[in-house]
């Protein structure tokens, strides 16, 4: 179960209502560094554009592959572990506006954690350490480590044993 925060919101649909959750100034701001860290080849100036910019927590070499999108509003609610790898195209939200609601909720990514491509995470989830998400899945839910997990819906695949 993803661990999220609930805000009801009355008239307009939430996304309609953003800028009362986030200022935009900061959504500019966030939305500038997150397009050059997209297209940036160097992984340590990626890093530092998630760590020292978006407030980011990303652990020693830790990879962020080419046009990985994380969350615009709320990127200081994502944490990453040591030496893992967020494959191509892969979107991290910490954020869902909805018709009568916007949640929110914080993503935590373990060490060796291999993401593959054109994933998306959703809000309040936690992938466990050296857990393997196979391309184009979308993380729903919780991901226990050593776990091997794909498609829509996210299901397991396989599960690393404790001498691999």
């Amino acid at each position: 179960m993803r661990k999220l925060e609930r805000y009801p919101v009355e008239g307009a649909n939430a996304l309609w209502q953003v800028y009362r959750t986030v200022s935009p100034l900061k959504a500019v701001r966030n939305f500038i560094c997150i397009q050059i860290a997209r297209y940036c080849p160097l992984l340590p100036v990626k890093n530092w554009i998630y760590r020292r910019l978006l407030g980011m927590k990303v652990g020693r070499q830790t990879a962020f592959a080419l046009m990985v999108m994380v969350d615009v509003f709320f990127p200081e609610r994502i944490r990453v572990g040591d030496n893992s790898i967020i494959g191509y195209n892969t979107t991290i939200l910490t954020h869902e506006y909805l018709i009568h609601e916007y949640r929110l909720g914080d993503v935590t990514i373990g060490s060796n954690v291999m993401i593959g491509a054109n994933s998306t995470l959703l809000p309040g989830v936690t992938i466990g350490d050296g857990a393997v998400i196979a391309a184009g899945s979308v993380v729903h839910k919780d991901v226990p480590a050593g776990a091997f997990m794909g498609g829509n819906p996210l299901r397991e695949i396989a599960r690393r044993g404790s001498d691999d």
